[in-house]
This record gives C-alpha cells, sequence and structure tokens, in this order.
C-alpha cells in the first residue's frame, strides 16, 4: 500500500488501496494554542530523555548484592543510541538537551543506510498492525495522573497505559498489541459507541512516513515525545464540508449516509475507516507543549518544515477499521459527534529500532514492512 493520505480528496483512491489491504480524550481538555518557539539549529533533532523529573546527573543504579562497587570501565559508545540528558520542564514545556539534542542527530545520520535491495515501493513508509488493548478513563498526556478525569478511550499497543504512565514506565512494560516487540508506544483515540455499546476498531495500522517532497533527512522523534491531533471540542463540520470524516472503504463503498447525515452508509462488502495525521516538523526542543500542539507543525506550502518547527519527524497516521457497514446510524464518540475524532501518541520505541526503520526506509524513500525490512 501507499502511503496514505489525510485529505478527503483522496478518499476514492484510498478506498481502492484499501481493498488491496488495509494492513484515536470526556477530558480531553485541549488549553489555548500556545505559540511554538522559534526552532534550533539544523543540527538539533533527536534525544532520549531521562525522567521527567530534572535531575543534575545520572541516577546511579545500585549494585546487587554481592557484587563489586567498582565503576565499570566506560562503554564504547554506540553511534546508534539516542540517549540524551533528563529534560526540564516548565510551564507545560518539556524541554531537552540542546547539546545532546544535537550529538544524537549527528550519530544517527552518521548511520550508514542499509542497501536497498529487491524491488521496494518506492514510498517513503513503515507500519505496524494493531488491536485494540483495553479502555478506560485516562489521558497521559492532556490528564496526567489523574485517573479517570477523561472521557473514555480505546488504546492499543503498549497494554500498560493510564493515567500515570511516562516514557520510563512504558518502555519497561513490554507488552504490546502490535506486531513489532520494538514498538511500546502507546496509541489512543477516543471510544465508539453504537446506540450506548462499544464498538471497537477490528484493526488498526500505524503508518510511519513522510509527506514531505524531501524525505531524506527525516530522523527519529526523541524517545518521549508525545502530541496530539484533532479537537474533542469540535461537534460540527468544518464549513468546507472537508474536515473530519469516517469514510467506506472496500468494495461497494459508500452508498447513503447514516439518519444524522454525519456518518457513511457502506455497502455490505465495505466498512466504516476512519484516518486521523499527526504533524511531521518538530521545534527540536521540547517533548511536549502546553496545549500539546505547539511542538509539532505541518510542511508549509513548499513541502519542507517551516522555520519555526525544523526537524523532519515521521508522521504518524491511524487507520481505523470498524466492523460496521450498512448500520451507522446511532453512533457518537466518547467526546461527542464525529467530527470530535481525535488521536494521542506517546512514543515508546526501542532507539535502535526506530533509528533503523527511519534511516534504511524513510530517509532513502522506500517502503517498508512491520519488521522494517525492505
Amino acid at each position: 500500500m501507499t502511503y496514505l493520505r489525510p485529505t478527503p480528496r483522496h478518499r476514492h483512491a484510498l478506498t481502492a488501496l484499501l481493498v488491496v489491504g488495509l494492513a484515536f480524550t470526556g477530558g480531553c481538555k485541549e488549553s489555548p494554542g500556545t505559540p511554538g518557539a522559534s526552532g534550533p539549529s539544523s543540527d538539533t533533532g533527536i534525544g532520549s530523555p531521562g525522567p521527567a523529573t530534572p535531575t543534575t546527573a545520572p541516577a546511579t543504579t545500585p549494585s546487587a548484592p554481592g557484587t563489586s562497587t567498582s565503576p565499570p570501565a566506560p562503554a564504547k559508545p554506540d553511534p546508534s543510541s539516542t540517549s540524551a540528558a533528563p529534560p526540564i520542564t516548565s510551564g507545560g514545556w518539556i524541554t531537552v538537551d540542546a547539546a545532546a539534542q544535537a550529538a544524537a542527530t549527528r550519530a544517527f545520520f552518521a548511520r550508514k543506510p542499509k542497501p536497498v535491495t529487491g524491488n521496494p515501493v518506492k514510498v517513503p513508509e513503515f507500519n505496524v498492525g494493531c488491536t485494540v488493548s483495553h479502555h478506560n478513563s485516562d489521558d497521559p498526556i492532556v490528564l496526567p495522573n489523574l485517573k479517570g478525569a477523561s472521557h473514555n478511550h480505546t488504546f492499543w499497543g503498549n497494554r500498560s497505559t493510564d493515567a500515570t504512565s511516562t516514557a520510563e514506565s512504558l518502555r519497561a512494560s513490554k507488552a504490546t498489541t502490535c506486531n513489532s516487540p520494538d514498538d511500546q508506544s502507546a496509541y489512543w483515540v477516543p471510544t465508539m459507541y453504537q446506540n450506548g455499546k462499544v464498538v471497537d476498531p477490528t484493526e488498526v495500522t500505524v503508518y510511519y512516513g513522510s509527506r514531505l517532497k524531501d524525505p531524506s533527512r527525516t530522523q527519529p522523534f526523541p524517545f518521549g515525545l508525545r502530541m496530539i491531533t484533532g479537537n474533542a471540542k469540535n461537534q460540527v463540520d468544518t464549513p468546507d464540508k472537508q474536515g473530519n470524516h469516517f469514510w467506506c472503504a472496500g468494495i461497494g463503498g459508500e452508498i447513503g449516509r447514516s439518519a444524522d447525515k454525519t456518518f457513511p452508509v457502506c455497502a455490505k462488502t465495505a466498512h466504516v475507516v476512519r484516518q486521523i495525521t499527526f504533524p511531521d516538523c518538530w521545534d527540536g526542543k521540547h517533548l511536549d507543549s502546553p496545549d500539546h500542539k505547539a511542538h509539532m507543525a505541518n510542511g508549509d506550502h513548499t513541502g519542507a518544515c517551516p522555520k519555526s518547527h525544523p526537524v523532519p519527524v515521521p508522521s504518524v497516521s491511524f487507520v481505523i477499521s470498524y466492523p460496521l457497514s450498512a448500520n451507522t446510524n446511532g453512533i457518537t464518540l466518547a467526546s461527542g459527534t464525529s467530527f470530535s475524532m481525535h488521536a494521542d501518541f506517546f512514543n515508546a520505541w526501542k532507539d535502535e529500532a526506530l533509528a533503523a526503520r527511519v534511516r534504511n526506509c524513510l530517509d532513502q524513500g522506500v517502503k517498508c514492512n512491520s519488521a522494517g525490512n525492505f
């Protein structure tokens, strides 16, 4: 499958592709938008911060009983490592260490990409296939440590995700419902209901790609980066009717509309799908921002990242398939109408695995599978 674009005008083409194979917070109270700071120099980028609590030095791990307390010999630097200094939190901005970011970025681009073999599709993309893991009324990005304070969410990926989740807790929990054990990230959307009964996706494919004109400078997001897209407060369609829509994928496609006109009615051979896509340009400085959006941006009219957010990172896109076709009456989301659909992403990929996929697949402009192979 080619990398899917979120623009509604492409729905028919997407439907055809998905026939071949399709391989998101009551509580997402988004604070008013906060302007992003101007971006760093172009040599900043990836980094893997430590605990969210600021520290002056990494914590020392106690020795096991009966073992020597002598300091170990210095380890040989790993050029693929994205380790960086712990972040600093201020007013909702979580800031990473600029020098460590720059060093990690240089190490990433020093990696020699794996030679392309075979005849892969010339689309910068890799993916993970996922199934639903659990539901709860938590949101560790918007409402951290406030259990039950959010509207209900449907989660996939990391099985441990709840209100108390941090980057470190996600990485410590190895159980995931995605098909790559290297991806310990958390993904979630508002829960869907039909006449009050939960409707879970049958499958979710998370695509990592690039929508930029030149994908070759794409680099991994830093460990612990988090972001949201969409708006839980949006309850009506956009004026141009091209906004937050569900659509039909499969033979026959859309054959009508639900009674309230907000959902498609699909042919019996098709099903309801929602795609939601995150920005793919990062400010290079922050893991999060007060509104959970300002540290990220979309490419500009030239197909490049804007100066305020100069670091190209993978474009994350959820393609969510629901087991609905002809009967789509009575559907609501935990956040309200269909137009309130939104999604959250909390990165906890293993550094080496993510770096390899970005360097080998996205930077070389080719399609890889869930294992990161051509």
